[in-house]
């Protein structure tokens, strides 16, 4: 990154470089995991904005929702301590989708009807962004989801965004790195059947690769929930693969990848940006995590004073936790919805829209983010290695 544009990635709204207290204690509570307190009817007050989110900070992929919001409330603290926008303090309403089906509807229905929210922030969970995306749509309310990459998020109709890049440049990613980087032309999938987000990046990346040159030399699936993943690791084993693509959640995936090292399966396995958690390494353990890689939206090795600043600032509020990708997507979520709304000078719902779909060139955390004609950000990925339990920068691919 230039340093013309490092000013606007460190103050981009003449905000305060630390974060301001907490604003609730329901917040606090969700930071830690807990479930924020269930407000009714909060319509906002004269001099606040009631913005939404839903987020998972229960259930199977915790980490990713409170990740996310974490990074969204450090956000929206920052904005506030700098004056707010348009003279008005934003009011985070949270929901807890508890990582269920069902959940993210409920969220979103109550946080339009009942809290008047301008806009809505979430979900990071593909599959949860399509059960609310039609809700949003039809009350005509922006939601900008942070880091749901299936291409079929947005499609739901023109109020949906995202901040993140797309399942298809994810899998492309993945397989030229395969193909071009750890020169395996032999590959295995395995896939969770019960994920948009999993079947579409398998989708992609099967399709770059068996174009150019590549061959699966099997196809196994799995559905989210299980634990014992044997006789599929066993099927893909008899085909002695040069690499594996596993483009599930963290949960699942460290599962599956110890248990393939418990029944010797020494090839390199491959995931998306649903492997990045701290959990990934704590479950599947640092001797069976070792040298394996996968896709993500930033680094917390890049050298850039704009991130290295966000570290250290997340760090101290979050008791010295290191952000991962869905902290620094969610932080970049609420500031482009703060930018929207300062340029759009009202929050009308159209006019809001509009000035969402027109972001161009936003010096973001995760890289500079333009929104084009479908609402997807046009972006870079990373793609990191896993080396002594951490997870490391390996190389960076432009879109």
């Amino acid at each position: 990154m230039t340093h013309g544009i490092l000013s606007a990635i460190l103050n981009p709204l003449g905000r305060s470089r630390f974060a301001a207290p907490i604003l609730s204690i329901g917040l606090a509570l969700a930071a830690c995991g807990s479930k924020p307190e269930q407000a009714q009817n909060r319509v906002p007050a004269a001099d606040e904005i009631n913005v939404g989110e839903y987020a998972s900070l229960t259930g199977g992929t915790a980490t990713f929702g409170i990740s996310s919001h974490n990074g969204t409330q450090m956000a929206v603290e920052e904005i506030n301590a700098s004056g707010g926008v348009l003279g008005k303090k934003i009011k985070l309403i949270t929901e807890d989708t508890q990582s269920k089906a069902g959940e993210a509807s409920t969220g979103v229905k109550k946080l339009i009807a009942q809290d008047k929210v301008i806009a809505v922030l979430g979900e990071v969970a593909s599959s949860r962004s399509l059960e609310a995306g039609p809700i949003a749509q039809e009350a005509k309310i922006p939601l900008i989801s942070p880091a749901s990459t299936n291409p079929k998020v947005t499609e739901v109709g023109d109020y949906i965004f995202r901040v993140c890049f797309i399942d298809p440049f994810q899998g492309t990613v993945m397989a030229k790195f395969t193909l071009e980087t750890l020169k395996a032309k032999k590959v295995a999938l395995l896939t969770d059947v019960k994920q948009d987000y999993s079947v579409g990046l398998a989708q992609f990346y099967k399709q770059y690769f068996t174009k150019n040159g590549g061959v699966l030399v099997i196809e196994q699936s799995y559905s989210t929930g299980d634990k014992d993943f044997r006789a599929q690791l066993s099927a893909i084993k008899a085909t002695n693969p040069e690499a594996i693509f596993l483009p599930g959640y963290y949960t699942e995936a460290a599962t599956i990848i110890k248990q393939a090292r418990q029944m010797g399966i020494t090839a390199p396995f491959m995931g998306g940006d649903g492997w990045d958690s701290e959990s990934l390494v704590q479950i599947g353990t640092k001797e069976a995590m070792e040298g394996n890689y996968f896709s993500n939206h930033f680094s917390t090795e890049d050298p850039s004073p704009a991130i290295q600043a966000f570290v250290k600032n997340y760090k101290a509020k979050y008791n010295g936790a290191t952000p991962d990708a869905m902290a620094a997507l969610g932080y970049d979520s609420a500031m482009i919805l703060a930018d929207a709304i300062k340029r759009a000078g009202t929050t009308d719902s159209a006019k809001l829209r509009e000035a969402i779909a027109s972001t161009k060139e936003y010096p973001a955390i995760t890289g500079s983010i333009t929104l084009n004609e479908k609402r997807d950000a046009t972006k870079s990925a990373v793609i990191l290695t896993i080396k002594d339990g951490q997870f490391k920068f390996l190389e960076t691919v432009a879109p």
